[in-house]
């Protein structure tokens, strides 16, 4: 895969979101009793990029949050989260990001992290992630008492949940919270060492799969194992993290 074509899918992308926020940003509520939000920036960055994608490799399936699914079968599947974070989108915050995963007979083997609100870019291909054009490298900590952990929100978790995630917090040297995928991408770049979250859907870390591989981070459920489909994702600067981590979360009786 040509690095330079993640190059031209960010291209599409922030010029779709740009055009969206320029207009005016139009804002949809797509859960009942709650607040899921949905713009025209996430629609007019997912159509840009299928649109992209559609022209340079036609036999490709796609896979995307906003619509659907289409050659499922291929070998080659693209996955996009056009934007993720959207909350953070509407709120003016700068955490959200464009996600584009490429699996190809089920192993991430590339993918992007696009946050164009601070013009950083991370594109893995061939197991190595670049940052803006530049290798990109986690911490390499080991050790839950040295590391920073994140999540997007604690509230998102069951009381099951948070109670193992508390587990692993309270062992943590700081945590920080609300920054979507961008938490993904500091993992990569080595300024946030360990992230714990659950309920993920396919479009959420396809993308994150290979940038953080690609860093020389782990990632992988919170089991130990490296099935996501079950939503739980722990991405962490070491695998010696990633398992303290997981030991932590699996000793959790409420989440057995």
């Amino acid at each position: 895969m040509d690095r330079a074509f993640f190059a031209e899918l960010s291209t599409a992308a922030r010029a779709a979101i740009v055009f969206e926020l320029d207009r005016g940003l139009a804002c949809d509520n797509k859960l009942e009793g709650g607040f899921d939000p949905v713009t025209e920036a996430d629609r007019a960055a997912e159509r840009a990029l299928r649109a992209a994608i559609e022209a340079r490799y036609p036999e490709h399936g796609i896979s995307g949050e906003e619509y659907g699914r289409v050659r499922p079968d291929a070998a080659i599947q693209w996955s996009l989260d056009p934007v993720d974070g959207t909350r953070a989108l509407v709120c003016g915050l700068p955490s959200w990001a464009v996600l584009v995963g490429l699996i190809e007979k089920g192993e991430h083997i590339a993918g992007m992290i696009d946050l164009p609100a601070i013009d950083d870019c991370l594109v893995a291909v061939v197991g190595e992630t670049l940052r803006n054009g530049r290798p990109a490298r986690t911490s390499g900590c080991r050790q839950l008492a040295e590391a920073r952990l994140s999540t997007t929100d604690p509230n998102l978790f069951s009381r099951p949940e948070l109670e193992a995630f508390e587990h692993v917090r309270r062992l943590c040297r700081l945590t920080r919270f609300g920054l979507d995928a961008m938490a993904y991408a500091r993992v990569a770049t080595g300024d946030i060492d360990l992230v714990i979250e659950n309920g993920l859907k396919p479009h959420d870390y396809d993308a994150l799969v290979a940038v953080v591989r690609g860093a020389g981070g782990h990632i992988g459920n919170w089991m130990g194992g490296d099935d996501l489909s079950g939503g739980s994702v722990v991405a962490a600067a070491s695998h010696e993290l990633y398992q303290q981590a997981v030991g932590r979360l699996s000793a959790c009786k409420a989440i057995r």
